[in-house]
């Protein structure tokens, strides 16, 4: 309850702001120390949000622990077979990987003319024509990677690939260059390499998804087939992992099936290519975490020198008041009441440059967002600093500052009456 009376004492709060007042510029140049350490630690800590949520971003659109998986040259003999052969992925492969790598989520088979430097599919709709990259496709592939149709178009279902209907969902760009502006494109017809599909939705291009364009057409993985007859032959496996699985693990065990499926050396590390999303995104969120420590590290550690600076400028502060102290003592003031003035003093500074420092951080990463707002190509959006953090500075602060305040409020403590009246 004294401590309480004290804190919130009239006369206490005006001895504080006394001393304040009596060495302006001291105390000004001092918290500038404190606020310097709490405005880096905002400053990156929002940075390194900014990225973390520009990469979430750009991985919206698919699944973060995917990976893609192809065929491609043997490098040691096995089994009979001499080096050099060239494994053909099968779409029962699928099944099989499903089997034996429990932790895949999703497997989506694909195929595709024209996207790895092949010529694409001749593609014509009246007059107009242009030649675009066909990829045959499962609905599972969307729930790797988000589709976004337009209007009331939709993607591909099962009922698609059922009756190896001739459907197919168009680009943005594709939809641009074959129909009339304003044009309705869905019902409609096209000619896919001579053969008739109706159009059944337009996909939004976005960004992010990883070799597609805005120009891409897809159609059931059987149409495909039976168009180009390619068999149960797959280019390549897009797969999604459980989000809670190791998923370079799960990249080695689809690797080491698919070459006891094809029979290939358990050593040949060039027989079957990959690309593990999920691992690319880890790293990247490891080195956005990576920034978030360091902005706590170097914020915390510029915000103890500059919580140190106070104390020295308080200790300075109570030899100057030697005999305000002592007249204060022998006047009756315990030493708690004298001890509690400095900490408040101490804690006083600290939290106030604390909080110039936040402002002052937020107007930064302000002017970060208003500038990065529009930069789509680059993985960077929100910088923003979770709320548990600034609450978590300020008290570290405050312990600090209570911690620091009790150098010179036990010196002041320390300071018997009779020496301090006869100090001139």
């Amino acid at each position: 309850m004294n401590s309480l009376k004290i804190i919130f004492d009239r006369d206490t709060w005006q001895e504080i702001f006394g001393s304040i007042q009596k060495n302006k510029v001291r105390t000004i140049i001092t918290i500038i120390g404190v606020l310097w350490g709490i405005f880096i630690y905002i400053a990156l800590s929002g940075s390194a949000n900014g990225l973390d949520n520009g990469f979430e971003r750009e991985f919206e659109n698919i699944a973060m622990n995917s990976m893609f998986v192809w065929a491609q040259r043997t490098s040691m003999p096995y089994d009979g077979f001499k080096t050099g052969r060239n494994p053909q992925l099968k779409l029962q492969d699928a099944q099989i990987l499903k089997n034996n790598v429990p932790e895949i989520q999703f497997i989506a088979p694909r195929n595709t003319r024209g996207a790895f430097g092949g010529g694409g599919a001749q593609i014509v709709r009246g007059t107009k024509s242009g030649t675009y990259n066909i990829y045959g496709d499962f609905p599972e592939y969307t729930k790797i990677a988000t589709k976004k149709i337009y209007n009331n178009g939709r993607f591909i279902n099962q009922s698609d690939i059922d009756e190896s209907r001739k459907v197919c969902v168009i680009g943005e760009r594709t939809q641009k260059e074959l129909f009339e502006e304003g044009e309705e494109p869905v019902g409609q017809f096209i000619r896919i390499d001579d053969i008739y599909f109706q159009v059944i939705g337009v996909h939004k291009f976005v960004p992010g998804g990883g070799f597609e364009s805005d120009g891409d057409v897809f159609i059931p993985f059987a149409t495909f087939r039976k168009l180009y007859n390619t068999g149960d032959d797959v280019d390549w496996f897009t797969i999604a992992a459980f989000d809670d699985v190791d998923v370079v693990a799960v990249e080695k065990n689809v690797k080491q099936t698919l070459k006891r499926i094809h029979r290939v050396d358990p050593r040949d590390e060039r027989a079957f290519g990959s690309f593990n999303l999920g691992e690319v995104f880890n790293r990247i969120m490891g080195f956005a975490r990576g920034m978030t420590f360091l902005s706590l590290v170097v914020g915390i550690a510029t915000i103890i020198a500059g919580v140190i600076g106070i104390g020295n400028i308080l200790l300075i502060s109570v030899k100057e008041r030697t005999k305000e102290l002592g007249v204060r003592r022998a006047l009756g003031a315990t030493p708690s009441e004298v001890r509690m003035q400095i900490i408040l003093e101490s804690v006083f500074l600290t939290v106030v440059a604390g909080i110039f420092g936040i402002v002052l951080g937020a107007f930064v990463l302000a002017g970060i967002n208003a500038g990065t707002a529009n930069l789509e190509d680059f993985p960077y959006t929100n910088p923003t600093v979770p709320i548990s953090f600034v609450l978590g500075a300020l008290l570290i602060m405050v312990t600090l500052g209570t911690l620091i305040g009790l150098i010179p409020a036990q010196r002041a403590v320390s300071i018997k009456p009779i020496d301090a009246l006869r100090e001139e």
